[in-house]
């Protein structure tokens, strides 16, 4: 995986999709009302990055979750370079905002370097349970047609759904009417989304209404700007036992192409 700039056979400047083909201003957070951190967050999320929170929801019935942890989960993920993204002064730029943001301290930091060598979006969520899943031949087949594409990522991204998790968004190159992500999707039968986020900063409580109308600002400041283009060449089959892979494995990396 490269990153900053597209292969020689590529135009310099590749096409992306647009936010009228993808889903993030449909996603986005209600920014009208203070942030309150929602329930999946509080019961996925908050018991890692702060166990102590009152409202933590450490087990519910029906789902698998204690304290944060779960039976490993595998899911097919676009990885991000940790250093190349370091090294875009934009993201830097970005980074340094939300740090002298009202906000800054309810921003769990410390968790950041654990996650360096894992950040991702996942393009195919719970593939298999327990067990690495089986790749067939024929999906390996599909996904070397697919072959290297770039994406870029964007942001500042707060969603509508664990409310309390800023991202970056990912805008897949085009080919022509096809979007590769959603390809991707079809090779392991998966329905086609139109969202995928980089996970990257978590709250550790909710935001009071002057920290809410900080965080709108960020976002919609830094909303298509550009801050990492990356060419892929494989993607990971990344098995987690926490949806912040703090505990987890690369159990195989796919090539896209021959």
């Amino acid at each position: 995986m490269t990153a900053d700039t597209a292969p020689a056979t590529r135009p310099a400047t590749p096409a992306f999709c647009t936010d009228a083909e993808l889903g993030y201003r449909r996603s986005l957070t209600d920014f009208s009302e203070p942030l309150a951190l929602d329930e999946s967050y509080r019961l996925a999320h908050l018991p890692l990055v702060a166990p102590e929170h009152p409202r933590v929801i450490p087990r519910r019935e029906g789902k698998p979750y204690e304290m944060g942890r779960h039976p490993r989960v595998f899911s097919l993920v676009l990885p991000v370079e940790d250093a190349a993204l370091r090294a875009s002064s934009a993201f830097r730029a970005l980074e340094a905002e939300l740090k002298n943001a009202p906000f800054a301290g309810k921003i769990a930091w410390e968790i950041l370097p654990e996650r360096r060598d894992k950040l991702h979006a996942t393009v195919c969520g719970s593939l298999g349970t327990g067990n690495a899943p089986f790749v067939s031949p024929e999906v390996r087949h599909r996904l070397a047609r697919i072959g290297t594409f770039t994406v870029e990522l964007r942001g500042l991204f707060s969603g509508n759904v664990n409310r309390g998790r800023l991202y970056l968004a990912v805008y897949p190159e085009r080919r022509g009417e096809a979007n590769p992500l959603q390809a991707i999707q079809a090779a392991f039968d998966r329905p086609s989304g139109d969202l995928w986020l980089v996970g990257l900063y978590n709250l550790i409580d909710d935001l009071d209404a002057p920290e809410t109308a900080a965080l709108a600002a960020l976002v919609r400041r830094w909303w298509n700007v550009p801050l990492l283009r990356v060419t892929l060449r494989e993607l990971w089959l990344l098995g987690a036992d926490d949806d912040l892979v703090l505990d987890s494995e690369i159990a195989e990396r796919l090539p896209l192409g021959g």
